[in-house]
C-alpha cells in the first residue's frame, strides 16, 4: 500500500498564518466559520418566519447591518470556499468517502453519539464566546488580543483535561 504524503505542518500553519494575516489586512478583522452558520441561520428563520424576525431584536438588528441579506456575509463565502477546497482537495488525493472512525470498544451508534453532542457543545460554546476557534483565537492571537491568548489557552487545556476521559473512543 503507497504511503499518502501530506503538507509539512510546519508548512500548513506559516501558510495559515499568511492567510490570517492577509484576511486581517484586506478585511479588517479575522478568519472565522461560526459567524457563516448564524448567518444561514439567521437567513433561514428570516424566510421561514418573517414575523418573527420583525419582532426579535437580535435578528432584526442583524438583518439592518446586512441590507442585503446575512447571505451576503463574506464569511459565508470563507466557509463556502473552504468546503469546497477540502472537497477538491479530497478528490485530487484520492481521500474522497464515506467512514466512520472509532475505536474497537465502542459502537458506530456511540461515536455517532458523542460527534452530535460535541459538535453541539462546541457550536453552543463558540456563540458564547462570541467566535469559534479560529475567530476568538487564531484571529485574537493574531492581534496580540489577551482575551484570545486566554481563548488559545482555555481550548487546549480542556482538550488535554477531557481527553483523558474521551480516549477510549479512538484508542485500540
Amino acid at each position: 500500500m503507497k504511503k499518502q504524503s501530506y503538507m509539512n505542518p510546519y508548512l500548513a500553519g506559516f501558510l495559515l498564518g499568511m492567510v490570517l494575516l492577509g484576511t486581517i489586512y484586506v478585511t479588517g478583522r479575522g478568519l472565522g466559520a461560526s459567524g457563516a452558520v448564524k448567518s444561514v441561520v439567521l437567513s433561514s428563520v428570516m424566510k421561514v418566519a418573517p414575523e418573527h424576525s420583525e419582532n426579535t431584536a437580535y435578528i432584526k438588528t442583524y438583518g439592518e447591518e446586512h441590507p442585503n441579506g446575512p447571505l451576503h456575509d463574506w464569511l459565508v463565502f470563507e466557509v463556502t470556499g473552504i468546503l469546497i477546497g477540502a472537497f477538491l482537495s479530497g478528490v485530487i488525493s484520492n481521500r474522497v468517502g464515506i467512514k466512520l472512525e472509532h475505536g474497537p470498544r465502542i459502537t458506530n451508534r456511540t461515536r455517532i453519539i458523542a460527534a452530535v453532542i460535541g459538535g453541539a457543545l462546541f457550536g453552543l460554546g463558540s456563540q458564547l464566546g462570541r467566535g469559534c476557534t479560529s475567530g476568538a483565537a487564531l484571529s485574537g492571537m493574531a492581534v496580540m488580543s489577551f482575551g484570545g491568548i486566554i481563548t488559545m489557552i482555555a481550548i487546549f487545556g480542556s482538550g488535554y483535561a477531557f481527553a483523558y476521559f474521551f480516549r477510549k473512543l479512538w484508542l485500540k
